[in-house]
């Protein structure tokens, strides 16, 4: 899939501001990129992921997504992002560099 098409289809996990009676898993900046990263937990189980991200960038915006879709279910405790599987879902995008660091700035803001 492309970015572009993953953006038309709407964003789920995208948000202004940190939303209630959820914490904040993380956040980075590199750059003109930041990333939020906030999740609602009950019984050690994330049950839903949101984001907040600078506007810059559409990749970094759809792979927060998706991201964030990936980290719904997981314990809290073990947190698993499977990289290529996400490289993979955006196979159509030419630039695997600037997917590759996109990826690698939400995962640190993960950490």
């Amino acid at each position: 899939m492309k970015v572009s098409d993953y953006i038309k289809q709407g964003l789920k996990n995208k948000v202004e501001e940190p939303p209630p009676n959820y914490q904040t898993l993380g956040k980075n900046k590199e750059g003109v990129h930041s990333i939020e990263c906030y999740a609602k937990i009950e019984n050690g189980k994330i049950i839903d992921a949101k984001y907040k991200s600078s506007n810059r960038c559409k990749k970094l915006i759809a792979l927060a997504d998706l991201i964030c879709e990936n980290l719904k279910g997981q314990s809290i405790e073990n947190i698993n992002i499977d990289k290529q599987k996400i490289k993979d879902f955006f196979k159509e995008e030419k630039e695997k560099n600037k997917i590759e660091n996109r990826i690698n700035i939400i995962l640190k803001a993960l950490e």
